[in-house]
This record gives C-alpha cells, sequence and structure tokens, in this order.
C-alpha cells in the first residue's frame, strides 16, 4: 500500500498513515520514525484534556430531580460523589472513606475484631462524624441503585419491588393513625423519600431530621419539586440531640424507618422522640437486629463475621437484639404495644425474601440491585476513577457496599438477621 508521510509543524514526527485496501477493507500498520517524538505523548496528553473536559460536559446534564435524577446511566454515573449539591470536596472523598474505615480497624480481616468493647466505645464516641462521613459516601450509591427510599422491606410474590418499599411506608402511617395536619417527625430521614410517600398518603406534615448535610439539601430539593414543600422539610439535625432541636411536645407521631440502628445509644436517641411527642404520642419504626432467638448465635464465628460485615458496611456501633429494642423504649418513656419481625414468614411460599432484591432479577427495572449489576457498577466507576472522571476513593465505597450486600444475603438467608423488626410505642 502506498504510504504518505507528515511532519507534524513542532516535533518532526514521521507518521505512516493507516491506509485502507479497498477489496480487503483491512487497514495497514501504524508505525512511528524511532528518533522522533513519539507521537503517543501527543494522544496521551490529548486525551489527559479531552477526557476530564467530556466528562465536565456530560455532568452539566445532570439535574437533580425527583423523578429522573439517576435514570440516566451515562450522566448519573458520572455524577456519583461529584455534582453540583455535593458537600465533599472532589479530593476529599478517598480522605472520608479512609477515615471512616479506621473506625472498623480489623474488619474482614479477622473475625470478632470490631465486636470488642474497644471497637464499640469508639465507634459509639466517633458516631456523629462515622454516620455523616457514611451518608457523604454512600447516597448517591444508594440513590442509582436502590432508590430514594433507603429500606427493605417484606414482599408478597406478585408484588413488585417499589410496591413493597411503599407498602411498608404505609402500614407504619396507618398503624400509628397519620391524617390530614397531623405533625410528624421522621427520624433519621435520608434524603426524604419516605417522608414525601407518607405525606402524599396522609396528608401529614412532616419534618425530617438527618445529621447529614447533602441529604437535607438533596432532600428539600425533591419536596420542593414534588409541590410538598408546605407541608414537609428536612432538617439538619442529630437525632442523640432531638431535645436541643424541637421544644416539647411539638409533634403528634414520630417514625423511624432502619435509622435508628446507626445510634450509639437507643436510649438517648429514644429519650429525645418522647420529648418531642404530645402525651399520648404513637412511635413506629424498623429496626435492624440479630435474631438470637431464631439461631444467631455470637459464638458462631460465621454468625460474628456476617454481622460485623453489615456493621461495617452500613456505618453501625453494633447490632441490637429485639429485647435491646423494646427495653430501650421502655426505659425512654414508651409503652410498647406491639413489635415483632416483618419479615418472620421470610421463606413463605406466599413470599419473596427482602434479600431477594440484592441478587435481583436481571431485567431492566432491577438489573443494578443484582449481583451482576453491582460487578458492572464497580468495574464502570473503576474505570472512572482511573480516568479521573470519578473522584479518588470511589472504588473503596463501591466495594465496601458491594461485600456487604452479600452479608446481607446471608444474614437472610440464615434468619441471623432482619432489617424489619416492627415496633409500635405510645409515649407515656
Amino acid at each position: 500500500l502506498p504510504l504518505r508521510r507528515t511532519r507534524a509543524p513542532c516535533s518532526h514526527i514521521l507518521v505512516r498513515r493507516r491506509i485502507v485496501d479497498p477489496t480487503t477493507m483491512s487497514l495497514t500498520s501504524f508505525s512511528l520514525k524511532k528518533d522522533d517524538v513519539d507521537i503517543r505523548i501527543i494522544y496521551t496528553a490529548g486525551a489527559a484534556v479531552v477526557i476530564p473536559l467530556s466528562a465536565k460536559l456530560i455532568r452539566s446534564f445532570f439535574k437533580r430531580n425527583v423523578h429522573t435524577s439517576y435514570q440516566n446511566a451515562l450522566t448519573g454515573s458520572v455524577s456519583i460523589l461529584n455534582n453540583q449539591d455535593s458537600v465533599l470536596q472532589r479530593d476529599g472523598v478517598n480522605a472520608s472513606i479512609d477515615g471512616y474505615e479506621k473506625l472498623f480497624d480489623g474488619a474482614r480481616k479477622e473475625d470478632g475484631a470490631i465486636t470488642t468493647d474497644e471497637s464499640i466505645k469508639t465507634r459509639e464516641k466517633e458516631y456523629k462524624t462515622m454516620v455523616d462521613s457514611f451518608y457523604n459516601l454512600v447516597t448517591d450509591f444508594y440513590e442509582w441503585g436502590w432508590g430514594q427510599s433507603f429500606h427493605f422491606a417484606p414482599r408478597y410474590v406478585g408484588e413488585t419491588f417499589f410496591e413493597s418499599i411503599k407498602r411498608a411506608e404505609y402500614f407504619l402511617a396507618a398503624s400509628a393513625g397519620f391524617g390530614k395536619g397531623d405533625k410528624v417527625l421522621d427520624v433519621g430521614c435520608g434524603v426524604g423519600g419516605p417522608l414525601r410517600n407518607i405525606a402524599q398518603f396522609t396528608y401529614a406534615s412532616i419534618t425530617g431530621v438527618t445529621i447529614n448535610e447533602y441529604q437535607v439539601k438533596v432532600g428539600n430539593k425533591y419536596c420542593e419539586q414534588k409541590g410538598l414543600s408546605d407541608t414537609c422539610q428536612l432538617v439538619q439535625g442529630d437525632f442523640q440531640k432531638l431535645k436541643e432541636k424541637f421544644e416539647p411536645e411539638t409533634f403528634d407521631y414520630a417514625y423511624a424507618i432502619e435509622a435508628t440502628c446507626h445510634s450509639p445509644n437507643r436510649v438517648d436517641c429514644f429519650s429525645g422522640v418522647a420529648h418531642c411527642l404530645k402525651k399520648g404520642g404513637v412511635f413506629v419504626g424498623y429496626e435492624w437486629i440479630v435474631l438470637p432467638e431464631r439461631g444467631y448465635d455470637k459464638d458462631n464465628e460465621d454468625h460474628v463475621r456476617v454481622k460485623e460485615g453489615i456493621e461495617v458496611g452500613n456505618g453501625l456501633p453494633t447490632l441490637a437484639t429485639a429485647a435491646d429494642v423494646v427495653k430501650a423504649l421502655e426505659d425512654s418513656g414508651f409503652e410498647v404495644v406491639e413489635s415483632y419481625d416483618a419479615n418472620r414468614n421470610v421463606h413463605s411460599e406466599f413470599e419473596i425474601p427482602w434479600y431477594q432484591t440484592l441478587k435481583g432479577t436481571y431485567d431492566m427495572n432491577g438489573f443494578r440491585m443484582t449481583r451482576l449489576g453491582r460487578i458492572c457498577t464497580h468495574i464502570m466507576v473503576t474505570t472512572l476513577e482511573f480516568l479521573r472522571i470519578a473522584p479518588k476513593g470511589t472504588v473503596k465505597v463501591s466495594a465496601l457496599l458491594n461485600a456487604t450486600a452479600l452479608d446481607l444475603v446471608e444474614g437472610g438467608e440464615n434468619e441471623i438477621f432482619t432489617p424489619s423488626f416492627y415496633f409500635k410505642a405510645i409515649k407515656k
């Protein structure tokens, strides 16, 4: 094939251009003169400029929207931990995940390492930093792969994942008796997915409290976009210090959905809820617990391994039991009128196990939640971090969540853990 020589203006680079043979549609080899500057340097330099600019352009199309935020895989993926609402600086992600993992030193390396009194007390002492850092890191991943309601739910055969999520939320509202005009407190509200669903279901006025500034920014934006700003709001605050945040008897009802498992001292947390409620006010919720009554054994290494995996991957000081939760409520001024594991029939022929979503179905709606979907997400963020599109440390966060998903599935399969211990308590 004929060769054409081209001289780069500044570098005296001699290039053999690829020429197409019209009979075979094949290309000639690409070669350079050894004594000249390698043209790959120019290509590399160009890529170093073009790729970040392209990512910035794509990211500019990411619009925080209550209906569509992470539906677009391209704009959503380049905006994880790096969007206009982020409170973590781009170069702060890696330091944040490193600091978080130090609170669980030894986890997944030595069974029992984070179940020692010293390890638990360290996390209890540093709970505020631990939980805030955790949600700075994982909120975008949760929205990307799960939605705006950061919780599990019992699920019937024939019921979709999102139908089960809403039903679990509506059940709390119906159980407590929320109604139009009632003032309700959401304890540990995340980005407010349940808050908005329950407000639309009951017409109650709901205030959500979360320790995380990023979740407040995102959640209030979503409330505005749903036309709920007059009845729903998220405020930043520590649910261990609700007495400092709200006046006595401010609310008629309160609920917590898989949130107070982050508490280093449930009596302090629940006492704060009691402070906020009027006399006779109802507090309902779901708690994460281990299940000794169904086989969890603190002396079983495999059980401890699963328990610790769940703790490190979810920012928990330590998992409690049902008896621990009930006693904490009673010690905080509540009468517990009802409590049970909402997943007690997890392996019934009429139910889909709550953890099945983590194993997932291979359709367009559930793929991101599946193990294969999480692997694909991990490969994607690894590539984006390598190209310096995603902040350094993003891969560590993805790996943390992937490992925890496996622990949650194992805990559910063996019925040694549930995320849905339901309680209903009335302020005395």
